[in-house]
């Protein structure tokens, strides 16, 4: 059963028509109810493409957290071939909330690591949501510094509303580990590329997302804080969140205007969750390209463009 986000209420009574009109579908009334059929089917793409042509930047982080999203598993189940999961930090344990490992893409050795939120309640709980605790980011570290020993480019999907917050967290260096991995993304001497494939929140995604090019969904968000957050501290009133997710400017759309991310994935009318296929395929092509624009660079070049593109946004932004 599909679930509808509440903008897409419009769409969702169009297609319950539809569904009534199939069940009393027979022989003989079958022609002049496929018809109709037919009719509301166009009505109801129509109405989808109208609606999302024009979401506001609260719908997009609606969006972006669709239960429905393709996972970070997803994305390596179809674009990674012969993938290796490796796990734990070697200092404390292992984080479900990261995954990680190496395998093949498009033929060429691949490292490549993300946020899990898992599928279903139990999937959900055994990823933490996909928010890492440090065992997950010095993981992180540990592949990233692995892949720069054989010279082997990186991938991170990034899926997280911000790194877990816990009082064992803190205590175990939370912010030290997610330092860290940021230093670490942005030392490595081979190419990586950071791909927000839902919710891109705060350090817990730019530990992983600091990357020489950083592609976003179309309908994904990546910000210093969520917006219910932002609007508890500005305002200390949560509902404001969708006034908050305006001011903030953390679409692709705004992010890639201000040059801090490098490129826009599109995704099928209606979001990810749509066609989880199709968005895949788009992320696999959007992914090789930028991969192709950086694999003439020898190590050393890696790391001065990497530095001077994140010295550049800082000059833009301030």
């Amino acid at each position: 059963m599909r679930i509808y986000l509440d903008f897409e209420k419009p769409v969702a009574e169009i297609e319950a028509q539809v569904e009534e009109l199939r069940a009393l579908q027979t022989g003989e009334t079958s022609a002049a109810i496929g018809e109709e059929i037919a009719r509301l089917e166009a009505k109801a793409a129509q109405t989808l493409k109208e609606l999302y042509a024009n979401l506001t930047p609260w719908q997009k982080t609606l969006v972006a957290r669709h239960h429905e999203r393709p996972r970070c598993i997803d994305y390596i189940g179809t674009l990674i071939t012969d993938f290796v999961p490796l796990s734990g930090d070697r200092k404390f344990g292992d984080d479900d909330a990261i995954v990680g490992g190496f395998g093949r893409f498009r033929g060429e050795s691949i490292c490549i690591l993300g946020h899990e939120k898992g599928s279903t309640t139990e999937d959900r709980l055994k990823h933490n949501f996909g928010m890492a605790r440090p065992e997950g980011y010095r993981k992180a570290v540990r592949l990233m510094e692995m892949a720069d020993r054989f010279g082997i480019p990186v991938l991170s999907l990034v899926d997280t509303e911000g790194a877990y917050p816990g009082i064992g967290a803190e205590e175990r260096g939370q912010a030290e580990a997610i330092a860290r991995s940021t230093d670490c993304c942005l030392g490595l001497s081979v190419p990586n590329v950071a791909l927000i494939i839902g919710v891109g929140g705060s350090g817990g995604a730019i530990a992983i997302a600091t990357a020489s090019r950083v592609l976003m969904l179309e309908h994904s968000f990546y910000s210093v804080i969520s917006p219910e957050g932002a609007a508890s501290i500005l305002w200390r009133d949560t509902t404001k969140a969708q006034e908050a997710a305006t001011s903030m400017k953390i679409t692709a759309q705004d992010l890639a205007r201000f040059g801090v991310i490098d490129r826009i994935v599109a995704e099928p009318v209606g979001g990810a969750h749509r066609d989880p296929a199709a968005t895949i395929a788009a992320a696999g092509e959007a992914i090789g390209e930028a991969f192709d624009e950086l694999k003439e660079l020898d190590r050393e070049a890696v790391r001065r463009e990497r530095r001077e593109k994140f010295l550049a946004m800082g000059r833009t932004l301030g």
